[in-house]
């Protein structure tokens, strides 16, 4: 695996965008994808090139369509290697009380 793409390739917001689409419904279209999203077919090709780069997302072609899947076994593997060990306890109640706070002030 390789964590710099997989790094470079989440450090996009559009690109977080298309994977929190996929993972609301997985096996879209490009079509699909780029609904209610502000910005060309071309622009969201290039994001989609990135994440197939870092085998976040795969592609299926069935006939004339091709579906994009969101393959999470990167992300496990990332949160595996740089976040699980620094999970504690005292961490997520630090993040729940942080969460907490803010609520309020929203």
């Amino acid at each position: 695996m390789d964590d710099d793409k997989v790094f470079k390739a989440l450090g996009d917001p559009t690109r977080r965008k298309l994977l929190d689409r996929l993972c609301e419904e997985n096996g879209q279209t490009l079509g699909q994808l780029c609904m209610n999203l502000d910005m060309a077919r071309q622009s969201a090709t290039q994001h989609l090139g990135i994440l197939e780069a870092a085998n976040l997302v795969s592609t299926v072609k069935r006939g004339r369509e091709k579906r994009h899947f969101i393959n999470p076994v990167p992300l496990h593997d990332i949160y595996e290697r740089w976040v699980r060990k620094f999970e504690t306890h005292r961490l997520t109640l630090l993040h729940d009380l942080k969460n907490e706070l803010e609520g309020e002030w929203k």
